[in-house]
């Protein structure tokens, strides 16, 4: 994190200038105008780390500036949801007077929602015992009073849930209320706000489509279930298990009868559609009954392996969000030789930095 650069009266002239060179680094392939979604310029991000720095009696949090290389001291973080910031302060007066919360306490995770619920990871160099559990428990007591708060534990090869070791998260979409488990750990995306213009958007460029969805790198089915409504049937990919445990949660509590998750990788997947590898997991999916007109990808940052680019190219659209513009640049040299661009967004899920969220819809020409 560079501190020098978050001041909110400069956010605009920073997101006008990703704008600017999101538009000159991908010229070569004549998308039409770049769609941007601003973020909101404070208090965006719902999970934040920091470490945690003992000088005598004080205790606090510090984070280190990317450009100056030094640590600084966060007893407030501008980025970080107003709820995160107000249990920062509550979290910090607790923990300075009680010795055995502190002791060899190295790291503090924060991982928060809009809804308002709050998951605090302790992070420690030292084996946690039962006294140390009884005073976590006496934390969250006098906690809870003002917060919706659970904790979790951590030491080398120890997690002490106090309660449950995540969060549910309510995200207002289009006028419709969806709900995602957030587990601990796992990947959620960190603007929530962001979050949302990505869900409306991918809805809208997928409005009045036919057939299926196939959705690779699928996560906790946080765009799987925002997309169901606009097809038949959806199937999706995802390796991690905690998210795919968070997946069938979340398709339960949405109501959503028309999704099916397979767990494994977008690699595996896309050999035994080209090759016609026979994978255990796929011996009770009927993959031809599906009509999946659409494709939607949205890797990791190394993009898309060849394999799946080849895969990608046989349908008639394909969504991509890309979390790396480098990458996606790559796939899209090989991608535009079948398919055309028709829409292209930037979504600002990390202001003040240089990462840039994209989104792009292309059809076969």
């Amino acid at each position: 994190m560079n501190f020098a650069a978050l001041d909110p009266a400069s956010y605009q002239t920073q997101l006008d200038q990703k704008i600017q060179q999101l538009t000159a680094d991908f010229a070569e392939f004549c998308p039409p105008q770049v769609q941007a979604f601003a973020s909101a310029p404070m208090h965006y991000r719902m999970r934040a780390e920091f470490r945690v720095w003992h000088e005598g009696d004080d205790l606090f949090y510090y984070m280190f500036d990317n450009e100056t290389q030094q640590k600084v001291r966060c007893d407030q973080f501008l980025p970080a949801s107003k709820l995160i910031n107000d249990m920062m302060l509550a979290l910090m007066a607790e923990l300075r007077p009680n010795p055995i919360l502190r002791h060899k306490l190295f790291q503090v995770d924060f991982l928060s929602t809009v809804s308002g619920e709050i998951l605090v990871s302790l992070l420690y160099h030292r084996q946690l015992d039962a006294e140390w559990q009884q005073q976590a428990v006496a934390l969250k007591q006098r906690l809870s009073t003002s917060f919706n708060v659970d904790f979790i534990g951590r030491a080398r090869k120890q997690k002490i849930v106090l309660d449950r070791d995540f969060v549910v998260e309510s995200l207002a979409v289009n006028g419709k209320t969806l709900q995602y488990k957030q587990i601990e750990n796992s990947f959620t995306q960190p603007n929530a706000g962001v979050s949302v213009h990505m869900l409306e958007w991918a809805i809208d460029v997928t409005k009045n489509s036919q057939g299926d969805l196939l959705e690779l790198y699928c996560g906790n089915g946080n765009f799987s279930i925002a997309l169901a409504p606009n097809f038949n049937r959806v199937l999706a990919t995802e390796l991690a298990k905690p998210s795919v445990d968070s997946a069938q949660y979340n398709i339960a509590i949405n109501h959503i009868d028309n999704l099916q998750i397979i767990r494994m990788s977008a690699e595996d997947f896309s050999e035994a559609m080209n090759h016609g590898r026979q994978f255990t997991r796929l011996k009770d999916i009927d993959l031809k009954s599906y009509q999946c007109n659409t494709i939607f990808v949205d890797p990791p940052r190394a993009g898309l392996d060849p394999d799946t680019v080849a895969l990608v190219q046989g349908y008639e659209r394909i969504m991509y969000i890309s979390c790396n513009p480098d990458t996606l640049k790559e796939n899209l040299k090989v991608l535009t030789q079948t398919h055309e661009i028709k829409q292209f967004a930037l979504f600002d899920q990390f202001p003040y930095t240089h990462h840039k969220e994209c989104g792009v819809l292309l059809e076969r020409k």
